[in-house]
C-alpha cells in the first residue's frame, strides 16, 4: 500500500482579498503581502517531500505556486481545472456591495451555498465537477509520490467536502485563509487529513530571519 501526500494549498493575498472583492474567474495578481506569504509557506514547506506542483492558470495561484516551484525546483504544470468558483455578475462586487444588491440571494449562498448560483457563474456542484476528478487524476498519475495543488478558497472547501463526503451546505465551515495548507494522505483510493487550514508559517516569529 502506498501512500500519496497531497498539499492543497491556497494562493497568497491579492489586492482584491483585502476589499474583499469577489475574484472568481477575474485574473488578479498576487500583492506584496500575497507574495511575502508564499515565500513564508516556502519554508514552512522546506522539509517536506515534493515532487510536482499543479496549479490554477489564474494568475494569483499560479504565481503562488512559482514561487515554490522555482526554490525547490519542481515542475510546474497549470491546470484550469483548478480554477475558482465562476461568480458571474458578482465578480468584482465587495461582499457589503452584494448583501445590499442581492439581499435574499446572499443569504442563500451563506447558508446554502449547495442551493445556489451566482448570476451568469457556476454553482458549487459545478466546480465539484470538474475539481475533485481533476484531483484524483493527478493522484493516481503519482501514486507514492508528494504533489501541491495551489489554488482558491472556494475550490479548496468544495474538494474538502469532497474528499470528506460532506454536503456542499458545509463548504463555509472549512475556513481557508491565503496560503493555507491541507494535507491529505492517499492510500490506495481512501483519503486521511493529515491538517487543514495550516497557516502557522504566518505567524511572527515562525521562521526567525538572520
Amino acid at each position: 500500500m502506498k501512500k500519496t501526500r497531497v498539499y492543497l494549498i491556497r494562493h497568497g493575498e491579492t489586492e482584491w482579498n483585502q476589499y474583499r472583492r469577489f475574484q472568481g474567474h477575474s485574473d488578479v495578481e498576487l500583492s506584496a503581502q500575497g507574495r511575502h506569504q508564499a515565500r513564508r509557506l516556502l519554508l514552512r514547506l522546506a522539509g517536506e517531500p515534493l515532487d510536482h506542483i499543479y496549479a490554477s492558470d489564474l494568475r494569483r495561484a499560479a504565481e503562488t505556486a512559482r514561487i515554490i516551484a522555482e526554490a525547490r525546483s519542481v515542475p510546474l504544470e497549470e491546470d484550469r481545472r483548478f480554477r475558482e468558483c465562476h461568480f458571474g455578475h458578482w465578480e468584482g462586487m465587495t461582499f457589503a456591495e452584494i448583501h445590499q444588491a442581492y439581499p435574499e440571494e446572499s443569504q442563500t449562498w451563506m447558508k446554502a451555498p449547495n442551493r445556489f448560483q451566482a448570476p451568469g457563474g457556476e454553482s458549487f456542484a459545478d466546480v465539484q465537477q470538474r475539481t475533485y476528478p481533476a484531483l484524483l487524476e493527478r493522484v493516481e498519475q503519482h501514486v507514492g509520490q508528494s504533489i501541491a495543488i495551489v489554488a482558491h478558497g472556494g475550490t479548496l472547501r468544495i474538494l474538502l467536502c469532497a474528499i470528506l463526503g460532506v454536503d456542499l451546505d458545509r463548504a463555509w465551515q472549512f475556513r481557508q485563509d491565503n496560503t493555507a495548507l491541507n494535507i491529505i494522505d492517499f492510500l490506495d483510493d481512501t483519503p486521511f487529513i493529515e491538517r487543514i487550514n495550516d497557516v502557522t508559517h504566518l505567524q511572527a516569529g515562525a521562521f526567525p530571519e538572520g
